[in-house]
């Protein structure tokens, strides 16, 4: 039985905030009480048994994503798996870029199965999963910069919407990146495809040798880092602006690849306040409240 795993409904009644080790949640749900209870005892059941299952593989998942390895058995790993293969031919790639979202995804899934919701969504530290029952929608809020969030516009998402994952990377969030992006939101069909997506979208946001950007090895800063002495971001200094519009023509670059292999839906890039958008977002004003923030 896990003991460590901290359940609690936040101080709204609503919301049910699950956390384990790194994995840290919060869910709402929406329908008749009943209901929203059966999800949340879902929710709280397959939780507790996550951190246990991917910590068992976590080797493999650490090695790099290819067409021989590494051979994971568990569901959310395979997820993970399955979410960083299209792109593994051209970058380096593991399954913990998708970590997150795949996390995210499980839950919910767990939820739905076990409760007739009208909407839901699992959020894992920014990467969303939704559920949009007919009839419903979610407005999205969409952020600069996820270190210091502020609102650059929100995105109103319906059951006729292709999107039931969001997530968003950059050098200032949780984890590590390659590239400068502020942040860069991803929407996809999936939490998982978008995690990983979002990835290596953040990691093309970049200038190559720039020396206003401090780089350092990832296993300096987490000797266990999946990326290794890969370089990653650790600070960005001054910038031109045609220097941020060259960052975000790269990043837009990949995103616009990822989107034509049918991989998302949309990506918002955004660098020192400025914004590239690939895809179709219907983006409206940022508005003083949202449901969901990304």
């Amino acid at each position: 039985m896990n003991t460590r795993a901290h359940i609690a409904l936040l101080a709204d009644g609503r919301r049910l905030h699950l956390q384990d080790g790194p994995i840290d949640l919060v869910i709402e749900a929406f329908g008749t009480r009943s209901e929203v209870r059966a999800a949340y005892s879902a929710a709280t059941e397959r939780f507790t048994t996550i951190l246990d299952e991917l910590c068992s593989e976590l080797p493999l998942l650490r090695q790099p994503a290819g067409p021989s390895r590494p051979h994971v058995s568990g569901v959310v790993a395979k997820r993970m798996l399955d979410a960083v293969l299209p792109y593994a031919v051209d970058n380096f790639i593991t399954p913990m870029a998708a970590v997150a979202g795949s996390v995210a995804e499980e839950v919910l899934v767990a939820m739905t199965g076990a409760a007739d919701l009208s909407g839901a969504y699992v959020n894992d530290g920014g990467d969303i999963a939704l559920h949009i029952a007919p009839g419903e929608e979610f407005i999205v809020g969409m952020v600069e910069r996820p270190d210091h969030p502020s609102l650059f516009g929100t995105a109103r998402l319906g059951a006729a919407d292709p999107v039931r994952g969001i997530a968003t990377s950059g050098w200032r969030g949780r984890s590590f990146s390659l590239g400068i992006a502020d942040a860069v939101t991803v929407l996809a069909e999936s939490a998982s495809a978008a995690d990983a997506a979002a990835t290596i979208i953040a990691n093309a946001v970049n200038l190559p040798g720039h020396p206003a950007i401090v780089r350092v090895p990832a296993c300096h800063l987490a000797p266990d880092s999946d990326l290794g002495s890969l370089l990653v971001t650790q600070d960005v200094g001054q910038l031109s602006h045609p220097e941020v519009e060259v960052a975000l023509s790269n990043g837009s670059a990949v995103a616009r690849n990822v989107l034509q292999r049918g991989l998302i839906v949309a990506a918002a890039l955004n660098v020192r306040g400025e914004t590239g958008v690939v895809g179709s977002i219907p983006l409206q004003p940022a508005l003083p409240r949202s449901l969901v923030h990304a």
